[in-house]
């Protein structure tokens, strides 16, 4: 089974950064890269996707709003927000909608629990 992962980030240096930690943890998940919530949504409407990481800060929408509106299309996917924010507040909102909250700059180590549970979760829904 190919897992996809899409990486929702309106900085392309973001997205680089985040997909190369990533694929140092599973090479082999494929991932789709969007710049805005817009694209993220289209993506969704018409691709499969496993797990989202979500950008905080975007210019359309912001990623609680974001991932609030995945969490509602899809109730079980993996998803985490990331953000250079490091505020309770905000670390409390990314929970509350049963997501993962990942600081930034992402780091192999810092989003390799993510990336852990979220491979666990994915192989119990296949089994």
């Amino acid at each position: 089974m190919t897992v996809t992962v899409l990486l929702i980030d309106d900085s392309k240096l973001a997205r680089i950064v985040a997909g190369k930690a990533i694929a140092a943890l599973q090479p082999d998940w494929q991932r789709i890269e969007a710049a805005n919530a817009a694209e993220a949504l289209s993506i969704i409407g018409t691709q499969h996707v496993d797990l989202a990481i979500v950008d905080f800060n975007m210019p359309d929408k912001d990623g609680l709003e974001l991932a609030s509106e995945l969490r509602e299309m899809h109730p079980r996917m993996p998803i985490a927000v990331i953000t250079a924010n490091v505020q309770d507040e905000i670390i409390a909102r990314v929970r509350a909608l049963n997501a993962t909250f990942v600081a930034k700059p992402v780091t192999k180590e810092g989003i390799s629990g993510f990336i852990s549970g979220a491979a666990l979760r994915l192989k119990k829904a296949d089994v």
